[in-house]
């Protein structure tokens, strides 16, 4: 692997911010998906729903925020490598933020196709409400697109520790608040 530098460059605060909760965000919101149907039916259950919603929506709204900060303001750092690496280290990249796009998109509809509601304070109408194999259809592809993001992150994080441990690069380093200098 050739290294284009192996001096600390790091990301400014606010990249890094983003990154982080947008993690916290992707693990949280599918660790919560994948444990819905565990709750009693009633309030527990549409507590918990309402709660993959909003936290959800946020995810959306910070991906969002997150695009534009990366375009215009966000600190551009040379690749960490050349060649085939820096090659699949971008394609991750744009594969991350495809399946990010595409999960939240479908969590969308998939409130909207279900008509939902929010902490039986808000109803979200329905879209087709007797159309039972089209919800179906959207909960599974939305369930589909969260664990291929959360396969992606996870290829992510091994090529962040694979540089770190064994390349012993100071990649992960970019990507992790600045230490005060000793």
């Amino acid at each position: 692997m050739t290294l284009v530098s192996d001096a600390v460059a790091h990301y400014d605060r606010r990249s890094i911010w983003l990154h982080w909760l947008t993690a916290v965000l992707v693990i949280s919101l599918w660790c919560v998906g994948q444990t819905i149907d565990w709750f009693p039916k009633g309030m527990p259950r549409i507590t918990v729903r309402s709660l993959h919603i909003c936290a959800g929506a946020v995810l959306g709204f910070l991906l969002l925020y997150r695009i534009w900060w990366r375009s215009t303001a966000g600190a551009k750092l040379p690749p960490a490598s050349t060649g085939v690496p820096q090659m699949l280290a971008r394609a991750v990249h744009v594969l991350l933020y495809l399946a990010l796009i595409v999960t939240v998109a479908l969590g969308v509809f998939n409130a909207w196709e279900r008509g939902d509601n929010l902490f039986n304070l808000v109803k979200i109408p329905a879209f087709d409400p007797g159309n039972k194999d089209l919800q179906a259809s959207i909960e599974d592809f939305h369930g589909l697109a969260a664990n291929v993001l959360l396969a992606l992150a996870a290829a992510h994080a091994a090529a962040a520790l694979l540089h770190h441990y064994y390349w012993k690069d100071q990649v992960l380093r970019r990507m992790l608040p600045a230490s005060p200098e000793k």
